[in-house]
């Protein structure tokens, strides 16, 4: 999450599910985290939380609607702190130097596929012939002090990441704040998938490649792995998504 647990005032929020149960802020949370942490049946959280299966279904499913609708924006919105153009030349400038070839490059953009269960219905739409599963997926572009700056999603497996491109706005969105405080133009980094523009770079894919392709290339890969493991790290963090 892109604003810390300690910020939101779950202390002191009581929450009221549907059917008139009320509870703490906190105790929801620690339902939550734990569903969210080792996958898990509702069954096996009554020893600690002394509730029964319903009302620690009800309860996860409120707080999480809460994260999503008080802190949601900041996984969608650019107006952020985080990303003023300051904060995007000091991405630059660090990501250059660890040794892209880039120096107007601040951040990843790539699409995720996570697995889903085989649907009864509408096979087709989910499934992903690249990975060769029924899937949705998700585009995030990731920076390099290792947040999440915008995430779209989900959406059918079957889409393309360019097609994820267009459908997110994303480009229209740099093409409006993806610039340094001197008015430079400032861009993201994405596989061969994505088209070129200024604001959206991919490695070259010509049939023969100069030397001097094959190092921008290998020094962009390089760097780019980041994204990938900001993928891991959020699985490994809660085991529940890839259950």
């Amino acid at each position: 999450m892109i604003c810390p647990f300690w910020q939101m005032p779950l202390n002191s929020t009581c929450f009221r599910c549907s059917q008139r149960s009320v509870f703490e802020g906190m105790e929801g949370l620690c339902m939550l985290l734990k569903r969210l942490a080792y996958p898990c049946r509702y069954s096996d959280m009554i020893p600690r939380f002394g509730r029964p299966v319903p009302e620690i279904s009800m309860m996860t499913n409120v707080v999480l609607d809460w994260i999503y609708n008080e802190h949601g924006h900041h996984l969608t919105d650019f107006n952020q702190p985080f990303l003023s153009r300051a904060s995007l030349r000091t991405y630059a400038d660090a990501i250059h130097q660890k040794g892209a070839a880039l120096n107007n490059c601040w951040g990843f953009v790539d699409g995720t596929v996570r697995p889903i269960f085989r649907p009864l219905q509408n096979q087709r739409i989910v499934y992903n012939g690249h990975k060769r599963v029924h899937a949705l997926k998700f585009q995030s572009i990731v920076t390099p002090n290792g947040l999440i700056a915008n995430l779209y999603g989900p959406v059918e497996g079957r889409k393309h990441d360019s097609g994820m491109l267009a459908d997110s706005g994303v480009y229209n969105e740099l093409a409006t704040n993806s610039f340094d405080p001197a008015g430079h133009p400032l861009c993201l980094y994405g596989d061969p998938a994505y088209p070129l523009r200024v604001h959206l770079q991919a490695p070259f894919k010509n049939a023969v490649l100069t030397p001097q392709m094959e190092d921008f290339n290998n020094s962009m890969s390089a760097v780019r792995s980041s994204v990938e493991w900001l993928f891991s790290d959020v699985i490994n963090d809660f085991k529940f998504l890839d259950f």
